[in-house]
């Protein structure tokens, strides 16, 4: 089995590297962190992950529109990657926002796992906040 290649946007350097030592002990390759828009936008383009996890919160940049930005930019790639947001903030305080979006769903930090990952993406991401 392949591992699934994954991009993980959060201005927090703590959170990005702790989720990545669990993604990568649960299977899940990380093949590139980014702090801001404008490094997620530039390492999706590079390194064309299958996933891209997005903060809803990225300091003074909104997660909701680097969602959408990395949407129309993967538009243009040949496998545009799958888009799951998270946050240390509740689903349902963006439960309108979050379905909306072209995130495939919402995650919250507490409960990341590769498991819940493939979750989303197996069942097609029914986008639901309360979800998880």
């Amino acid at each position: 089995m392949v591992a699934m290649q994954c991009l993980i946007v959060d201005d927090s350097a703590l959170f990005l590297r702790c989720a990545r030592e669990l993604l990568e002990r649960e299977g899940v390759e990380v093949v590139g962190v980014a702090s801001n828009c404008a490094q997620a936008l530039q390492r999706t383009e590079e390194l064309q992950p299958d996933l891209v996890l997005v903060d809803i919160d990225l300091g003074s940049e909104c997660g909701f529109d680097l969602a959408r930005q990395l949407d129309r930019t993967g538009r243009n790639m040949s496998a545009p990657p799958a888009i799951i947001l998270i946050s240390s903030h509740s689903g349902e305080d963006f439960e309108e926002l979050i379905v909306t979006s072209p995130a495939i769903g919402f995650l919250s930090k507490t409960v990341l796992s590769a498991s819940a990952i493939r979750a989303l993406m197996r069942d097609g991401g029914e986008p639901t906040a309360a979800e998880l």
